[in-house]
């Protein structure tokens, strides 16, 4: 199926890219015909259909050619030229053009999708003459794509929640900051993992996670059971205010974090080894108990760090209260760590975004496919071990 200027329904085709079983190909294809379209243009100097004095050829159909890529193999609907036929510049130069035609995709994002910088790439990938319109009309619908996932309807239940944030250098300006974005996983209730929400902050605080909140209400959200996160005041203020009733887990991998701060590097692996062991404790009665010991312990040795335990302990305990689900699934927010890593490892290479768009852009553009994959895969949790544990909820209300 070729794309040319047509207005498509942005909704259906978001749907056809999460629905397909590679979404990531379908979005590489896809660009791979547009490109084709633009190029055919430029060299009949007329786009489809158009009458004008400087057309030098005419359209005859399409064929369709397979084309195997590091991505996969597509068959893509090549544009046919009554006189002088016609081969895509990808295929005439497969090995450079298709690990170049990766990097448009790339760059594009990376780069706020920058008409001049694309114009530029294209050039260098052998087409000569691509307009500033034809590179507005690509760009905008990456662009709608992302919206799109950003702002889909939400489920009325997640009955977990698990909240990051990462940090960028983002130019704002004429200046260079350090600024966050938070990223939010939910579990649905037939126990599958989905990407909710990827939003900027140009300041970590109550009131901007008190809008991510909001946001995610407004798209449809209204009960949540736990939330798994840090201990930012301003996000656990927000949480308390957005989420009446929800219990709040101060994530065991941040709080050890902070406890071993106060504690020399001679002692710390001992110190957190034994640490470790309140959280592996086979129910909440048993962990206190383990703690209260282990504060005896160290108390006069460690007085700092035993402060912040003390303080927080019972936060961090939090998950033993739903029994039935794999306390290491709901413990910590470790769930992000992989998907951290993962767009860390992809805009390490940018260094400073020239924007918060293209760092919206690139990351969320990742996350769908993370989104299409859980959609797809196993539950995380077992649909009926969900269902068990919102009926102890309802008892125990």
């Amino acid at each position: 199926m070729a794309y040319s200027n047509n207005n498509l329904n942005l909704e259906k085709m978001l749907l056809k890219f999460l629905a397909d079983e590679d979404p990531m190909l379908s979005m590489l294809k896809w660009l791979c015909e547009q490109l084709m379209e633009i190029e055919v243009s430029a060299k009949i100097n007329a786009i489809k259909s158009e009458r004008t004095p400087e057309r030098t050829g005419y359209r005859s159909g399409y064929r369709v050619r397979r084309f195997d890529t590091r991505l996969g193999t597509m068959y893509l609907f090549v544009p046919k030229i009554r006189n002088g036929g016609y081969i895509p510049f990808f295929v005439t130069e497969k090995k450079r053009s298709e690990a170049a035609l990766i990097n448009v995709i790339q760059e594009a994002y990376i780069n706020g999708v920058s008409t001049r910088k694309i114009e530029k790439l294209a050039k260098n990938l052998g087409i000569d003459s691509i307009s500033r319109s034809q590179v507005s009309q690509i760009t905008k619908e990456l662009n709608d794509q992302v919206a799109a996932f950003r702002q889909r309807p939400l489920q009325e239940t997640y009955p977990v929640l698990w909240i990051d944030s990462l940090y960028e250098k983002i130019r704002v300006g004429h200046q260079v900051k350090n600024l966050a974005v938070a990223v939010v996983v939910g579990l649905d209730e037939n126990g599958k993992r989905d990407i909710l929400a990827i939003e900027p902050m140009y300041e970590e605080s109550e009131t901007t996670y008190q809008s991510l909140f909001d946001n995610l209400k407004e798209r449809g959200l209204k009960n949540v059971w736990l939330v798994v996160s840090d201990a930012h005041k301003g996000l656990v203020k927000a949480i308390q205010k957005s989420f009446i009733g929800c219990s709040w887990q101060r994530c065991k991998v941040h709080f050890m974090r902070n406890i071993l701060a106060h504690v020399p590097a001679k002692g710390k692996a001992e110190f957190a080894n034994r640490l470790k062991q309140i959280w592996l404790q086979p129910d909440m009665e048993s962990a206190q108990a383990y703690a209260n010991s282990f504060m005896d312990t160290y108390e006069n040795k460690y007085p700092g760090a035993i402060k912040i335990l003390e303080e927080g302990l019972e936060d961090s305990l939090q998950f033993y209260t739903f029994k039935r689900i794999d306390h290491r699934k709901i413990s910590s927010t470790n769930i992000l760590e992989r998907l951290n890593r993962e767009i860390r490892r992809r805009t390490a290479v940018v260094g400073v975004f020239p924007n918060m768009d293209s760092y919206i852009r690139l990351i969320t553009t990742y996350l769908i496919e993370y989104s299409e994959e859980w959609s797809t895969g196993r539950s995380y949790v077992k649909p009926e071990i969900i269902q068990l544990t919102k009926e102890d909820i309802l008892k125990a209300a």
